[in-house]
Parts: C-alpha cells; structure tokens; sequence
C-alpha cells in the first residue's frame, strides 16, 4: 500500500481527491493539506510514497518549488502535479524539476488513479499540451512564447518601460505586442486583457519568496 499525501488550497477538489484515494485499496491517505510549504516536514514525520501537488496553494506558496525542493529531499518520493490552470510554462517547468507526472484536473476519478497507478510503477504521465482555453476571440494556444511572455508580465500593472527592461525589449516594442494581443483577441484596453488572462488561468508570473530559495518571481 502506497502512502499519499495531499496539497490542495481549494476544498471541493481536495474532497473529492480524499475520496479517490480512500476509495483504492493500493492507496492510503496520509494527510490533506493546503500549503504546499509544509509538504515537506510531513515528509520528513512520515513515510510518504506518492503526493498530488496542487500549484497555486495557500498563502501563495508555489507546488512546483516546494515539489522541487522534496524531491532534492528525497528522489524517491512520487509527485504528481495537478491543476486546472492552462498556463504554459508549468508543464515546462514541471518536467525541470524532475516531477513525476502531470494532470489537469478534470473531475474523473478513473483518470486521476490511473495516473497514481501508472506513476507509482515507474511510468512519467505528461500531457502533450495545455488544455484548449477560449481567450476573447483567440484561443490560449494561438500566442508565441512572447505573447506569452508579453501577458505573464501584464499582470504585474507595470509599464512597458519596465516590462521591457525586464524582458530586453524597448517600451515601443512592448506597446506594439500588447496592441497585437489586443488584435487578436478583441478585448479593448490592457487592463481587460490581463485580468482575463489571468483568472483563465492562461498567464500567471509569481512574486513571491520562498524560506529556502531567493525570490521566485511571479503575481497571483
């Protein structure tokens, strides 16, 4: 019997995960909880085989960072990555970082323990892209890797003399990005496009600090 632990900020989605597990016989649930920062010393307490990381979690810890972390911990702890979030660079990210698996969160239980059951036997379960997001007129996947790069940055509610020092581009050539993106998806000034692109989940920058690391970088 493989032990789990859960990190999950959102109640329902942590529920019904708890109920998941419970219901496999393969699985014994550990413990359920909302702060990805404190995965860690439960790993340290108890004997954890497998955990389902949520990325955004209370208080703004990041699921990605502290997996990393677990894992230089120790390599032999299993993680699955679960979201709802299209955002691009995660599933770049995830694989960086050495994480088992990923799965978007889809409701289906028999999705979900396939991908524990595949997981724990040794096999890395990755979707080949993000989910298909309808964004204005456009959709998530019509965008460069800029246009992405243009809209994590957005975000943030600095100007373009700052996004561009950031990204090593001129304040005209950040302007001229933001009026394509405003092109594509017909929304109307870039506060619109940031704020939708930021509660679909489809760009998101994190600024925040982590007890072990230097700052992260990112909005939420």
């Amino acid at each position: 019997m493989y032990n789990v632990l859960i990190v999950e900020d959102q109640t329902m989605p942590r529920k019904l995960l708890e109920i998941y597990v419970n219901e496999e016989k393969d699985f014994n649930l550990v413990a359920s909880i909302s702060n990805a920062s404190l995965a860690l010393d439960i790993c340290k307490r108890s004997k954890i085989d497998l955990i389902l990381m949520d990325v955004l979690t209370e208080l703004g810890n990041n699921g990605l960072d502290e997996a990393l972390l677990i894992k230089k911990y120790d390599s032999n702890i299993k993680i699955i990555i679960v979201t709802s979030m299209p955002e691009a660079s995660w599933l770049k990210k995830a694989k960086e970082n050495k994480i088992d698996s990923f799965w978007y969160k889809d409701g289906d239980s028999n999705s979900i323990i396939d991908v524990m059951k595949r997981t724990m036997n040794g096999e890395s379960i990755f979707p080949l892209d993000t989910p298909t997001i309808q964004f204005g007129n456009a959709s998530n996947h019509d965008f460069s890797e800029r246009e992405l790069d243009i809209l994590r940055e957005l975000i943030t509610g600095d100007s373009n003399i700052e996004i561009g020092k950031r990204l090593g581009l001129s304040a005209n050539t950040v302007k001229w990005y933001i009026q394509g993106l405003l092109d594509k998806t017909g929304f109307h000034t870039r506060t619109e496009l940031a704020a939708v692109a930021r509660s679909l989940g489809i760009a998101i920058k994190w600024v925040c600090f982590h007890k072990d690391a230097t700052q992260l970088g990112g909005v939420f």
